[in-house]
């Protein structure tokens, strides 16, 4: 049966849904072609199903498919950011890895070896996990393709900078001490983005502070703004080489019921994606979103938050892998908060 699909400027786009119900057919992201579909992809959308590094509730193995049917209601245009990314780019899905769910070694190597395949030719990840395990793999195969160490922006409710849960090194709450101890990141920028709750003592804060990370809280986010927070991320990152992980726990559960370690008192979903529209123009190379577990969530709500995040990270990155007279122009609130910046260094960025 013919598709259907959107086609602009050579490139292969979503099924048009004009004509075809957004409940039938395949569930691609956001309905677009699959990587097997097209020549070559600019961005490409990936799946990794695997949840083996879960300290509390597992089901994130399942996220990847549950963002997929999530993001059948999402649309070409993003008015936001007056970009059709898909019109801009080729953008595709290119399905799941393939990864071993008893063995967390082999299933970093998996990750890290396809995400170096899909790269190979300029193309940059956006990945669904999976628990946040995967993001040391896909950051080492980032900082390889940049040729130095990335800077990164860390969306989570946690720090995830611990060292071992029950003596293993390779979990959900340790990949980004891991990344700091391989030398992967640039430790002049790193900051995480909505961090709260309890932890297990201050030295867990006093050992992030030496790994170089700085710390926007979901409190810093409430009390100083989006603008003032995505202008202070802004002048942390600079035009470095940038990954952007997200934790979808980084939302409150009010806005994100279906993960696997909530807590209280996080960031809205609209906080979230402002923030993301105001990193416009930075060197982003790649990016996941994570700990996606559809078992805990009603109604969907989890997977549309997780979906528009995703969708989000798309368009930044398909914007700016256009040359810069084709991109569109920001027209919203997201520009402002590059044009009015403060100059101050952020309480939570200054020493860290």
């Amino acid at each position: 049966m013919d598709e259907l699909r959107i086609e602009a400027n050579g490139n292969i786009g979503p099924i048009d849904s004009s004509r075809v119900p957004r409940y039938a057919g395949a569930a691609t992201f956001a309905r677009l072609p699959r990587l097997d579909q097209v020549q070559a992809a600019d961005v490409a959308v990936v799946g990794v199903p695997f949840d083996a590094g879960v300290s509390y509730r597992p089901g994130a193995r399942f996220g990847a498919s549950h963002v997929r049917e999530a993001s059948r209601l999402l649309r070409p245009y993003n008015p936001a950011l007056d970009v059709s990314p898909f019109e801009l780019v080729q953008v595709a899905d290119a399905g799941d890895m393939a990864v071993n769910p008893f063995n967390i070694q082999e299933a970093i190597e998996t990750i890290q070896a396809n995400a170096m395949d899909l790269t190979s030719s300029g193309t940059k990840l956006v990945t669904l996990g999976g628990d946040h395990t995967i993001a040391l793999p896909l950051l080492r195969a980032a900082a390889e393709r940049a040729g130095e160490p990335v800077a990164l922006l860390h969306f989570d409710a946690h720090l995830d900078t611990w060292d071992t849960y029950f003596g293993a090194e390779y979990t959900h709450g340790t990949p980004f001490r891991r990344a700091v101890e391989e030398g992967i990141l640039d430790t002049e920028a790193l900051s995480h983005v909505g961090t709260r709750g309890p932890l297990y003592g201050k030295k867990d804060l006093d050992d992030d502070r030496r790994f170089g990370f700085g710390i926007v809280t979901s409190a810093d986010v409430y009390h100083q703004g989006v603008v003032e927070v995505v202008a202070k991320l802004r002048e942390r990152i600079g035009n470095r080489p940038l990954y952007v992980s997200v934790d979808i726990d980084v939302l409150d559960p009010a806005h994100a019921p279906g993960t696997g370690t909530p807590e209280a008192g996080g960031i809205t979903s609209r906080e979230l994606l402002e923030i993301l529209r105001g990193l416009r123009g930075m060197n982003l190379v790649g990016a996941d979103v994570v700990e996606v577990a559809p078992a805990y969530d009603h109604a969907e709500i989890t997977g549309v938050a997780a979906s528009h995040t995703a969708y989000e990270l798309v368009t930044l990155l398909a914007d700016n892998t256009v040359p810069g007279d084709r991109r569109g122009q920001a027209n919203g609130y997201a520009a402002q908060a590059v044009e009015r910046r403060p100059t101050a260094v952020a309480t939570g960025l200054g020493g860290r």
